[in-house]
C-alpha cells in the first residue's frame, strides 16, 4: 500500500454503499495467463431425463494472479479459524460409496 506524504499508511475506509449480495452453493475456477476467474452460482435440480445436473450461474469474478493469490491465502485462514471453532469441514467427494464385499459362503 502506498504511504502518504507523512509517511505513513493510509487508513482505509470500505465504501459498501454499492454492495450486491450473492449466495451461492458452487464454485468453479478457471485461469489463464492474465487472470483467475471464479464463477458463481446455485445447484438447482437434477433434469433424470438427460442426466444432467442444472447450474444457475449468478457472478463471474475476474482476479489478476496476485490478488487471486491474496484471496487464496484470506480464504486458507478464515477456513482455518472456522475449523479451530466449530471443527473440521468434511467435503463429500461427491463419489459413491463402494458396495460391500459379498460374504462368503452366502
Amino acid at each position: 500500500m502506498p504511504k502518504n506524504q507523512d509517511g505513513a499508511n493510509p487508513s482505509v475506509r470500505w465504501d459498501d454503499s454499492n454492495i450486491r449480495n450473492t449466495y451461492a452453493n458452487i464454485c468453479n475456477v478457471v485461469s489463464t495467463r492474465e487472470e483467475v476467474s471464479m464463477m458463481l452460482g446455485m445447484h438447482q435440480r437434477v433434469d433424470t431425463e438427460n442426466n444432467e445436473v442444472i447450474i444457475e450461474l449468478s457472478d463471474r469474478i475476474v482476479l489478476n494472479p496476485y490478488a487471486a493469490k491474496r484471496l487464496a491465502m484470506a480464504m486458507s485462514d478464515v477456513i482455518e479459524q472456522y475449523e479451530a471453532r466449530f471443527g473440521e469441514i468434511k467435503l463429500d467427494s461427491g463419489a459413491p460409496e463402494p458396495a460391500p464385499a459379498p460374504a462368503k459362503g452366502k
